[in-house]
């Protein structure tokens, strides 16, 4: 039976009630630099075993980065990216490496971001981590040229020098800067006053240790 009297069986809630709610907009997929990994490569702990060329079929697929996580991918680009700029196959610490692997980190960080945009936790690693690079590749153009060339192409690095820092001359700031360089030259005569003292005394001493021995 239809009970028009009560509020909650009226015809225009029955009717809300049957419509279906509107679909959540699905989020666009972002496109990871992980993405160019082959699902059949073998996790970097396993990859340089002998014993990985005898076992089997099964096994390898449990550990290649088909079934592997994020952290075991990220890796693996790693040492894709070191193996691009490195000197020698010992070469574990140069500018370069240290450039790979924290490129590799800063691009992880800028996908979660792309994600996460709220996350300034992230964020504030991801500008300490560029402000890093810049300085490291700074020093790389500086010794050498090639090398820093190099180690941009093989990482499609864009390297953009910091900019000189400028600061709007205010008459405020004059003013402060005034008295902060008066400021420090009465401390540096506080100072030079007590050194002096102390040398006095140090020279009075010493006249009368040599009286004594007299």
């Amino acid at each position: 039976s239809f009970c028009s009297s009560h509020p909650a069986c009226s015809p225009v809630l029955q009717a809300a009630r049957g419509y279906a709610r509107p679909a959540a907009k699905k989020k666009k997929d972002i496109p990871s630099h992980l993405d160019d990994l082959s699902p059949t490569l073998l996790k970097k702990e396993y990859a340089n075993l002998p014993i990985m060329n005898s076992v089997d079929d099964v096994v390898k697929r449990v550990l290649s980065l088909e079934m592997a996580s994020q952290r075991e991918k990220l890796k693996v680009k790693k040492q894709q990216l070191v193996e691009k700029v490195r000197r020698s196959p010992s070469d574990n610490g140069s500018f370069e490496v240290q450039v790979a692997i924290l490129t590799a980190r800063l691009r992880t960080l800028e996908e979660h971001l792309q994600k996460h945009p709220k996350d300034k936790s992230n964020r504030r690693l991801l500008l300490m981590g560029l402000d890093r690079r810049r300085k490291m590749l700074g020093y790389l153009r500086r010794i050498n040229y090639g090398t820093f060339e190099k180690t941009c192409r093989e990482l499609g690095i864009q390297y953009s020098p910091p900019q000189p820092y400028t600061r709007r001359v205010t008459k405020r700031w004059l003013v402060k800067k005034a008295l902060c360089i008066k400021v420090f030259q009465e401390k540096q005569k506080l100072k030079a006053a007590v050194r002096l003292r102390q040398r006095r005394e140090r020279q009075a001493r010493a006249r009368a240790a040599r009286e004594q021995q007299e």
